[in-house]
């Protein structure tokens, strides 16, 4: 009678097939719940919050150095509201060049590109300034509904 009760310890392959199944269905659930295109989304918008941030503290930065000078290249609103900046070093036909932030390093050691950006002249995000100088840098491709723009 031991003999025999020593052979009955251990698991039956069908629990641990159950055990396995009853994981996966879980793992599934979770990586629904947390949806991983939606938390890159957010990054990405993150990033972007970040480098519109940047650019216009560079911007503010020169303007402070140079006796409240504006960049020349910023123009007002009204005159082209499609204003998208070129990256450094990029071909800045048609587009804003902020190249005195990033001469010598001084503002910025490059200018910040969009994270899905794969232009390498265009940088994504566009800068003007208004009537009284205020200056607004935005970020158009934001994800998810969001608009990334700051004025200063």
């Amino acid at each position: 009678m031991l003999k025999r009760l020593n052979k009955l310890k251990g698991f039956t392959l069908i629990e641990v097939l159950l055990v396995v199944a009853i994981i996966a269905i879980l793992a599934g659930i979770v990586i629904l719940a947390v949806n991983p295109a939606k938390q890159l989304a957010d990054t990405r918008n993150a990033q972007r919050r970040s480098d519109v941030n940047t650019i216009i503290n560079a911007i503010y930065q020169y303007s402070i150095d140079n006796n409240g000078n504006l960049p020349a290249s910023i123009v007002v609103a009204a005159a082209d509201p499609a204003n998208e900046i070129c990256t450094t070093g990029g071909t800045c036909t048609g587009l804003t060049d902020l190249g005195v932030l990033t001469a010598n390093g001084t503002y910025l050691v490059s200018m910040p590109r969009d994270p899905s950006s794969n232009d390498a002249n265009n940088t994504q995000y566009k800068v003007v300034r208004d009537a009284n100088n205020r200056v607004t840098v935005s970020a158009p491709d934001a994800e998810q509904g969001a608009s990334i723009t700051v004025t200063r």
